[in-house]
């Protein structure tokens, strides 16, 4: 603790008052202060100004106890709300004040503990109610995705906030409210996309078989002097097994892995030259046993020697701009031997079908040696598993990069196996 360079009486700020007499009643029979049990401090703190007792204080103006009796000291001052949140202080060197270093809540009640020493050494205390009112400010909520259920292990979790936060300090408040536990254990970090969405994965994947839960802590915690957080509902989401399947595009097969066994090898035709496969992990984002396939959504004019529309079955979506993995029974006599599609992994009828029904949203899905662009990491479905650990990292307001004493690593991804 350093000593406050200011005068106790500071303007602007919300004061708890502290009189510290000499020879104040509570030493024990014998005059020994020190053995004595602390006494009631009642009549010597009381608030002042807009706090006094039953009163609702100011959340944007610093709380601040302040000992009037230079003779005695403050020794340790606690301030809890009823959600069991800390407000972080400093306490000057010689016990004269302490002040709150971190922002108040708005329309919480705190209970505050005030210790004491007087001059004869005779400690003191007091147990103060504090509560703040509703600030002027917008609420900041936040929005978690995706909706509850079972996911793959390769899920991120979004938060979507219904403000922009631009500022790397005020980002930093609301990472510290948004909470995620996960049973088994895996560590992770938040990573801002945009100036209003965050998504959070771990360093590998999720463990399989696990509860996710995502929560903000942020209600009535000041963002910035026009924003403060608002209520925000939790989400649970659980994962299956990991299963990963590989697109090895110039072998022109697919391997699924389920855990670390590989469970099915399946003939592929992939993106042809001017429409190759994006290589990279992709993240299962929906399925559809039908879908409308039309080649305008590509850009492909109609009426071209390229351009389509038709239905196709056992569809796994893995981008926004159309990519799937899908049937495509009139490419049979390709598949296994050579790339003809528009990007799409095809595969036959009956194979498309066992793949649509043993995959989630969540699953992974990793091509390797197409000649197409690397997957996006964000904007086009959920390529995030695409930055290593330390990129990952350096998206985070609190972390900023790889953490201190730890070597860069990339994530941990699989690669084709010999057939």
């Amino acid at each position: 603790m350093r000593r406050d360079p200011h005068h106790r009486t500071v303007v602007g700020r919300t004061l708890l008052v502290i009189a510290l007499g000499a020879g104040v009643a509570g030493c024990s029979a014998v005059g020994d202060p020190l053995s004595a049990e602390p006494y009631d401090a009642a009549d010597q703190i009381s608030f002042s100004g807009p706090t006094a007792e039953g009163g609702t204080a100011d959340p944007d103006t610093p709380l601040e106890v302040v000992a009037e009796d230079s003779d005695g000291r403050i020794t340790d001052v606690t301030a809890v709300d009823t959600k069991g949140r800390h407000m972080a202080g400093e306490l000057a060197a010689d016990g004269s004040r302490w002040h709150s270093t971190s922002p108040l809540v708005a329309g919480a009640s705190y209970t505050i503990r005030v210790s004491t020493e007087s001059a004869d050494g005779a400690p003191g205390r007091k147990v103060l109610a504090l509560t703040t009112g509703k600030p002027a400010s917008k609420s900041l909520g936040v929005a978690f995705g995706p909706e509850a259920g079972t996911y793959g292990v390769g899920q991120p979790l979004t938060a979507e906030l219904t403000e922009p936060v631009k500022d790397p300090a005020q980002r930093a408040v609301v990472e510290r409210g948004l909470k995620v536990s996960s049973t088994p254990s895996a560590g992770g970090a938040w990573h801002w996309v945009d100036d209003k969405k965050l998504h959070f994965r771990p360093k590998d994947y999720w463990p399989e078989n696990a509860t996710v839960r995502v929560r903000s802590t942020l209600e009535g915690v000041r963002i910035n002097d026009r924003l403060r957080g608002g209520r925000s509902e939790p989400l649970t989401i659980r994962t299956g097994d990991r299963l990963v399947a590989v697109t090895d595009v110039a072998a022109h097969r697919l391997t699924v892995y389920k855990g670390d066994k590989q469970i099915r090898t399946i003939p592929v035709t992939a993106g042809k030259p001017g429409f190759e496969t994006r290589n990279g992990i992709k993240v299962v984002l929906g399925k559809e046993r039908t879908v409308q396939m039309r080649s305008s959504s590509i850009g492909i004019a109609e009426g071209s020697a390229e351009s389509y529309d038709m239905p196709v079955h056992f569809a796994a979506r893995v981008t926004w701009s159309g990519e799937y993995v899908h049937a495509a029974p009139w490419s049979v006599g390709s598949q296994g031997y050579a790339n003809v599609s528009h990007g799409c992994v095809g595969m036959s009828t009956g194979e498309a079908e066992w793949f649509y029904d043993t995959v989630r949203k969540g699953d992974l899905i990793t091509v390797v040696n197409s000649k197409g662009a690397d997957m996006e990491p964000f904007g086009n479905g959920f390529g995030d598993w695409n930055l290593d650990w330390t990129d990952w990292r350096a998206g985070s307001a609190l972390t900023g990069g790889a953490a201190a004493g730890s070597a860069p690593e990339e994530t941990a991804r699989l690669r084709p196996q010999p057939a």
